[in-house]
């Protein structure tokens, strides 16, 4: 479930952490990387799962309606549809989605207050009265509880606090990539016995496991060499005078080239270009991508590229 650019990013964000800090105990540092990851699992379970609470929160709403001295007619016949829905079926009966979260901890049970106040400004509005209006029929359901995610939990500044108090491992970034990826999943759900099968964190553990470590480690580990190696690139700056987050980009992608044998030359550069215009400057773009232009030369001329794979130096 975790895609490799991801993974780039913890790393990213542990190395900077690492290399900003006076505490600089690589072991320490990799367990909080690791713990990271963990994290937006955990969060992916919650988003996941946050349709189940809103449907509870209406269904104890519907009953304290029911209760009133006077209830109105439609506090007794109240409109069950979204709490109903095949959709939520779906996810109530998915057994590996309820054991992972009694593994991993993940409830909504000390947060009913936040359940219900997100409850009641989705019941309040245009999106839900058109989802009640609507013909019944399923693609309706999924499409109502993908705007839920889309136009309610994303950009969500009480989620993303709320969350952010719960954890120091989660940030915006975290939300919204866990909030898309319960989104893709949602898409998948075509009835409520037929849903896709709930992603493991990893793709390929062991495979995915070893990378973020090695390249943790490497670029630690090879610092020295790295920053001489950058040094020799950028003539008249010095990598002091260069920001952290382009240094340490350009750090991740070197080690890359020269110790992962099975990670095409190409997509490490993209990748590292397509980073920098998500965490630094806005010329950092065309910077990186020179100086590592210029390190593939000298790279591919010294013979030091060792890539197993047809296409891997390209």
């Amino acid at each position: 479930m975790l895609n490799r650019r991801l993974l780039r990013v913890k790393v990213m964000q542990s190395l900077y952490a690492f290399f900003q800090s006076e505490d600089v105990d690589m072991v320490k540092a990799e367990k909080g990387l690791m713990m990271s990851i963990q994290r937006v699992y955990e969060l992916y379970l919650y988003y996941l799962l946050l349709p189940v609470e809103l449907a509870n929160a209406a269904e104890v709403q519907m009953e304290e309606a029911r209760n009133k001295s006077l209830p109105s007619p439609e506090d007794l016949n109240p409109n069950r549809r979204f709490v109903d829905s095949y959709v939520i079926k779906a996810l109530r009966k998915n057994a590996a989605l309820q054991r992972k979260a009694t593994d991993l901890k993940i409830s909504w049970s000390a947060d009913t207050d936040l359940v219900r106040k997100l409850w009641k400004k989705i019941k309040d509005s245009e999106v839900y009265q058109n989802f009640l209006e609507e013909e019944d029929q399923p693609a309706a359901h999924r499409k109502f509880v993908e705007r839920i995610y889309t136009k309610f939990l994303l950009d969500n500044d009480d989620l993303y606090q709320h969350f952010q108090e719960r954890s120091i491992y989660w940030d915006f970034e975290d939300s919204d990539y866990s909030i898309n990826m319960a989104l893709r999943y949602i898409g998948k759900v075509k009835a409520e016995d037929r849903y896709k099968t709930l992603p493991e964190m990893y793709k390929d553990e062991e495979e995915d496991d070893r990378f973020v470590k090695n390249l943790f480690r490497k670029v630690i580990t090879n610092n020295k060499e790295n920053s001489k190696l950058i040094d020799e690139k950028t003539q008249n700056w010095e990598v002091e005078r260069i920001a952290l987050m382009d240094v340490i980009l350009m750090k991740m992608a070197i080690t890359e080239f020269l110790s992962f044998s099975s990670i095409p030359v190409k997509v490490s550069l993209n990748e590292y270009i397509e980073l920098s215009k998500m965490f630094s400057s806005q010329k950092s773009k065309i910077f990186i991508n020179g100086v590592l232009d210029k390190l593939l030369a000298q790279f591919k001329r010294e013979n030091q590229l060792k890539k197993t794979g047809r296409g891997l130096m390209q």
